[in-house]
C-alpha cells in the first residue's frame, strides 16, 4: 500500500513539473517572440557585394572597414534619416513554404544604407511606412533562392559584436572637419558625438549626414578626443585616438568599444 501512494505522489509531483515547465516555456517564448517585428525583405547588388560599398551611411568600403556583405539598407521608416546606421539586426524568413529555405534560421547584418522609396507602383515597399530590409545578396541567399524576390520575415534590434575599438574616420580642411564612426559595437549606431582638442575643452559635434560628424572649430595640430553615445544611452570616452599630426583621410582606432 505505501508502495502504491509512493508511486501514486511521485506521479503526481512529475505532473505538477511538466505543467510548471511547460508555462515557463510558453512565458519564455512570448517574451522572445514579443521582440520580433514583422516585415519584408529584398536584395541588391550582386554575390560579389561589391555595389553595397557606398551607401547613405557614409561609410567607404565595406570590406576594408570590416562590414563585409554582413550588410542592408533600410527604408525610410527605419532609416531615421541616418539615425540607424549601423544598428544590426537579426531576420529570419517567414509564412512563405514556397521560397524559405528550411531551417535557414537566422542571418545577422549591420544598416550601412538607405533602400529609397520607388515611384514604380509594383515596388514600393521601402515607402513610409513601410518597415523593409535591403539585403546584400548574398545575405538574403542565406534566406532564400534570389528568384523570390521579396519574402516576408521577423526581424529584432540586436547588439553589434565587432572586432578592435571603434574608428574615426578624419575629412575636411582646416575649417572644416568631418569624422565618420565606424565599427561600432554595442548598439552600432551612434546618436551624439563631441571632441576636444588637446588645446581646447569639449565641443558638440552635429550629425552631417550618416554617422558622419562635424564642426567648424579649428583642430589642425592637436591631438584629439572623443565622447561618443549609442541610442541606449551609453556613452565611452576615446582619449586622444588621433594624435597632433593627424592628417584628413586617415583613420584612427581607439583601444575600446561599446
Amino acid at each position: 500500500m505505501a508502495r502504491s501512494q509512493n508511486l501514486f505522489t511521485c506521479i503526481i509531483f512529475m505532473t505538477l513539473f511538466v505543467i510548471v515547465m511547460s508555462r515557463r516555456i510558453i512565458s519564455i517564448g512570448e517574451k522572445i517572440n514579443s521582440n520580433w517585428i514583422d516585415a519584408h525583405a529584398t536584395f541588391y547588388g550582386d554575390m560579389t557585394g561589391r555595389e553595397t560599398m557606398q551607401g547613405a551611411c557614409g561609410y567607404g568600403d565595406l570590406f576594408e572597414q570590416g562590414y563585409g556583405l554582413a550588410t542592408t539598407a533600410l527604408s525610410t521608416a527605419l532609416f531615421n534619416s541616418g539615425g540607424t546606421c549601423g544598428a544590426c539586426f537579426e531576420i529570419m524568413c517567414v509564412n512563405n513554404p514556397q521560397w524559405c529555405i528550411p531551417n535557414a534560421g537566422t542571418i545577422t547584418v549591420t544598416a550601412t544604407n538607405l533602400c529609397p522609396p520607388s515611384n514604380n507602383p509594383s515596388a514600393n515597399w521601402c515607402k513610409p511606412p513601410l518597415q523593409h530590409l535591403d539585403l546584400s545578396m548574398p545575405m538574403f541567399t542565406k534566406l532564400a533562392p534570389y528568384k523570390a524576390g521579396i519574402i516576408p520575415v521577423k526581424y529584432r534590434r540586436v547588439p553589434c559584436i565587432k572586432k578592435g575599438g571603434v574608428r574615426f574616420q578624419i575629412t575636411g580642411n582646416p575649417y572644416f572637419l568631418l569624422v565618420l564612426l565606424y565599427n561600432v559595437g554595442g548598439a552600432g549606431d551612434i546618436s551624439d558625438v563631441k571632441v576636444k582638442g588637446s588645446n581646447i575643452n569639449w565641443i558638440q559635434m552635429t550629425r552631417n549626414w550618416g554617422q558622419n560628424w562635424q564642426t567648424s572649430t579649428p583642430l589642425v595640430g592637436q591631438s584629439l578626443s572623443f565622447q561618443a553615445t549609442t541610442s541606449d544611452g551609453k556613452m565611452l570616452e576615446f582619449n586622444n585616438v588621433a594624435p597632433p599630426n593627424w592628417q584628413f583621410g586617415q583613420s584612427y582606432q581607439a583601444g575600446i568599444n561599446f
